[in-house]
């Protein structure tokens, strides 16, 4: 039976919480799909993508989720027998190889492994043997979801130059936008993946495609066999129904308009950016000190290379379930499974929980998930060091 009443907290690292401005947004009638107050509220919708993502050129919306958005990057990009590299921190740059290979396209892996970010000498050294620069595309992860890494997008980019290599860079940020700092442009990214669901607070169902001219080049220079999946129909659509590719999905777009209002126009982008980093040091604050005694660790060691939307903590098998089962019972707070990190000793993740600290995130919610840990973390008896609430409450009191 359910020992907790009240609002619940859903601190997974994706469908995130939804403000409820955002969910009152959504809440009114369907609109006239041919009037040009939607058509008004799209192209406000594109113009702040834009700036999230720090890019001068294109942003598209797709009605997908974030596998959505890798098939449409492919479909623009690759041609069946194309050579791409995809560069492996997680299971999410795999997953995104995997829907390549079943578009036809030849995927090279750098694999850094689950507790890593890309090394980029290793990268260069890669990159180097490609003399007759037959890989056209790298596909990487700013943050992958399964491990929390943080990979250096910028270095990458900066390798690719230095070398004068001319494969097309595309990055997913599906877990990152909106929480890790980015600047497509800046970092002379060629395409960057997104989605509603995470840092943008509002319900599945959208993933955007931001694209600078080199790709758009890229794309044009390639047969299309996909209608839905084209973005250069989406760029300046003839009619308004080419931005989806048919009916748009007015719902997620209320609901969208208004979080872009919160996050860009409200309080700012970079505010947004320095509270997710206060949130996610908040964390990281507590579990080194419930660390100095115990098997508690975060899974990257090094604070540079975490992301400040999610944290992988492993705390043995099969403490990390017996934790997620407790604090969802007994306190309403629901964290993530462990993802792709098992081991001969915990194939299934068991000892490994998530925790999502993205998007509609406050220091008042960051202390009671923190809280309700230290609770189960009792309950379970699993040896810890003392002080964790303090250390999370310091961060939160001199930031």
């Amino acid at each position: 039976m359910t020992k907790h009443f009240g609002r619940s907290y859903v601190a997974t690292p994706g469908p995130s919480v939804i403000p409820e401005r955002v969910l009152r947004a959504m809440h009114q009638p369907a609109p006239n799909i041919y009037s040009s107050e939607l058509e008004a509220l799209v192209e406000s919708i594109i113009v702040d993508l834009k700036v999230l993502v720090g890019t001068k050129y294109y942003s598209v919306i797709y009605i997908a989720n974030g596998h959505g958005a890798w098939e449409a990057a492919i479909a623009n990009l690759f041609a069946p027998g194309d050579e791409i590299l995809t560069l492996n921190t997680g299971i999410f740059a795999q997953g995104w190889a995997s829907c390549a290979e079943a578009m036809g396209i030849k995927v090279h892996t750098l694999d850094f492994g689950l507790n890593h970010p890309v090394d980029l000498d290793q990268f260069a050294d890669r990159i180097k043997l490609d003399s007759n620069k037959t890989i056209k595309g790298i596909i990487v992860c700013q943050a992958d979801t399964s491990t929390s890494v943080k990979n250096d997008i910028q270095g990458i980019s900066t390798v690719l130059k230095t070398l004068n290599h001319p494969a097309i860079l595309a990055v997913d940020c599906i877990a990152s936008f909106g929480c890790d700092y980015f600047s497509m442009d800046d970092w002379d990214v060629d395409v960057v993946l997104s989605a509603s669901q995470k840092g943008l607070m509002t319900p599945p169902g959208l993933a955007f495609l931001s694209f600078n001219e080199r790709a758009r080049e890229c794309a044009r220079n390639k047969q299309h066999n996909s209608l839905y999946w084209d973005w250069e129909r989406r760029i300046f659509p003839e009619e308004f129904y080419f931005y989806f590719c048919g009916t748009a999905p007015t719902h997620h777009l209320y609901g969208l308009r208004e979080a872009l209002n919160m996050i860009i126009h409200e309080e700012g982008k970079m505010e947004v950016f320095k509270r997710h980093k206060r949130m996610a040091r908040m964390i990281w604050a507590a579990i080194d000190a419930w660390a100095l005694s115990g098997p508690i660790t975060i899974n990257i060691a090094d604070p540079k290379c975490r992301s400040h939307a999610v944290t992988v903590v492993k705390v043995g098998a099969p403490y990390g379930s017996e934790l997620r089962h407790w604090v969802e019972d007994h306190t309403g707070l629901t964290l993530g499974i462990g993802l792709g990190m098992g081991t001969k000793e915990d194939p299934n993740s068991t000892g490994i929980f998530r925790i999502g600290h993205m998007g509609h995130v406050n220091g008042n919610m960051i202390m009671g998930l923190l809280g309700s840990i230290e609770a189960g973390f009792e309950h379970l008896a699993i040896p810890r060091g003392a002080g964790a609430i303090g250390a999370a409450a310091k961060v939160l009191a001199t930031s």
